[in-house]
């Protein structure tokens, strides 16, 4: 697909402005479709301005953090954008996590406000009553409830606080301002606070929303991937609305009933998703047949895609999965098939506007063919630091590269193929998980002596984890107990799916343990 390289957005600029300039000619298109009904772009932007006033008149001042915990709404859109025009900081976050993570965000962040979806607040309230923060206002997305009360803030019904203010003028940003946060998981330690600037969101619509999917006002786009993760808030917000497209936004888990139900009900052009999802989704007896749907592209995240899903998927609906490759750091997809040009089992060839280099461990580039090297990218959507964490940020963002953590391989043809992590993270349906995390929480529980996670890989190609177990002498459990302990001390999709209970762990003379023995191990059964 041709396209003119873009022109770099004017220093002082502000993305949510600028989409609201971009569609102002079309206020009655529709611009999203949530559960509760649908917004146009003349609401929204009505929407987008009173929310930005609202901040302003709750004291919030630019470039000041508030937590945003929402359900995927119309209201999370417009929190969003209505911070970014404020030029106040939306720290977005997992809604899958525990009390305890919120709590570390809220501090960490030192988040003055908080947005949250009702059926969120009881987990949040536990946060904000754990740890001390300084959160003042609390805003509320579609309650049912009496808003809660506390001396440390006030909450607010964001349907009431928007119709309490006229629409604002916003903030006349910088590109290279800081905008928005996004947590980033490590291979130890506390998540990390990526910071990204105004521009960050342009970069990616233009190079890879308009240029590789080819996303125009006549589609309408439906992702599985929700917008707190880089993945999601690309497909769902910055790329449809930086054209005009209608966007259908859903609150549940993607399961594959409630996938299905809107791609036969909305009729999305457009849906992005994760390998986990579409292997499920060829699973289910209820697939709907292609001429239910009015797919005319997919896109695919979060893990590489095995080739047996892509082929399949394209036999049953006739349309392609673009497989790509994005991270946090880079806010989205910067290697990446094409449409009409897909090799299902490779990640592609590099983004236009961006360059990719394979490294050896000494730091030298690589040049030749199909040697595995570290991935490093150059590019302009890249984040500005991890905040708060100075070595962390020197050692991911090397001058104009970044460091990626993963290993690639390239062949004569230019095409990129996965080969691993740097570190032990796994990629579970699409979300990182820290092997150290899972194995520190079994060996909380009484009964476990050690532990060891690593990844499984089923029959369709697709990451698990698995534990393997240690137990204390005389001790017994059963697989399904030692999961529910996880799960009740970590966010759900973080429980190995697999035990196996074994006498001892492979380590070295020094007591480290091998997981690649382990690995080695799964490879052979």
């Amino acid at each position: 697909m041709s396209h003119t390289a873009p022109a770099a957005p004017p220093e002082r600029f502000n993305f949510a402005r600028h989409l609201l300039a971009v569609n102002a000619e079309r206020p009655q298109k529709t611009a999203l479709i949530d559960d509760a009904g649908t917004l146009s772009y003349g609401e929204l932007a009505d929407q987008v301005q009173r929310f930005s006033a609202a901040l302003q008149a709750l004291g919030l001042k630019r470039e000041e953090r508030v937590l945003l915990l929402m359900h995927d709404c119309s209201d999370w859109v417009v929190s969003f954008l209505g911070a970014l025009h404020a030029g106040v900081v939306p720290v977005a976050v997992n809604t899958l996590l525990t009390a305890k993570d919120y709590a570390y965000m809220l501090a960490n962040s030192r988040a003055q406000a908080a947005f949250v979806s009702a059926a969120l607040l009881p987990t949040l309230q536990s946060a904000l009553d754990d740890t001390p923060n300084e959160v003042r206002h609390l805003v509320v997305s579609r309650a049912s409830e009496p808003l809660p009360a506390s001396p440390q803030w006030t909450a607010h019904d964001i349907a009431a606080l928007l119709a309490r203010h006229a629409p604002g003028q916003g903030a006349d940003t910088h590109a290279d301002e800081p905008a928005f946060w996004l947590y980033s998981s490590g291979s130890t330690g506390s998540p990390k606070g990526t910071v990204h600037s105004q521009a960050s969101l342009y970069w990616t619509a233009e190079l890879y929303g308009k240029a590789v999917l080819g996303i125009t006002e006549r589609d309408t786009v439906f992702s599985a991937a929700k917008l707190f993760f880089a993945y999601g808030l690309g497909n769902g917000l910055s790329f449809p609305l930086s054209v005009g497209a209608s966007v259908v936004l859903m609150a549940e888990r993607p399961t594959p009933a409630a996938t299905f139900d809107r791609l036969v009900r909305c009729q999305p052009t457009v849906f992005c998703g994760a390998p986990t999802g579409y292997g499920g989704m060829l699973a289910s007896p209820e697939l709907p047949a292609k001429n239910a749907v009015a797919l005319r592209l997919c896109s695919s995240a979060g893990e590489a895609l095995p080739r047996d899903i892509g082929e399949r998927w394209t036999a049953h609906f006739g349309c392609e999965i673009i497989d790509g490759i994005g991270s946090t750091e880079m806010l989205h997809i910067f290697l990446s098939n094409r449409p009409g040009d897909v090799r299902y089992g490779t990640t592609g060839k590099p983004v236009a506007g961006y360059e990719l280099q394979l490294r050896n461990e000494d730091g030298s580039v690589i040049d030749g063919h199909n040697q595995i090297g570290d991935l490093y990218i150059q590019g302009p959507s890249s984040a500005l630091m991890y905040w708060n964490n100075r070595t962390k940020s020197r050692d991911t963002f090397q001058g104009v590269w970044t460091k990626s953590g993963d290993k690639y391989t390239r062949d004569p043809d230019g095409y990129y193929t996965y080969a691993g992590r740097n570190d032990d993270m796994l990629k579970v349906s699409g979300i990182y998980v820290s092997p150290f995390e899972v194995e520190s929480t079994l060996v909380q529980h009484p009964a476990v002596l050690e532990a060891a996670v690593i990844g499984k890989v089923d029959s369709d190609g697709l990451t698990k984890t698995k534990a393997y177990v240690v137990l204390k002498p005389g001790q017994d459990i059963s697989v399904a107990d030692l999961q529910a302990f996880v799960k009740e001390k970590l966010a759900p999709y973080k429980y190995p799916r697999f035990i196996d209970f074994v006498p001892e762990l492979p380590k070295t003379a020094t007591g480290k343990i091998q997981r690649f023995r382990l690995r080695e191990l799964e490879a052979s059964t």
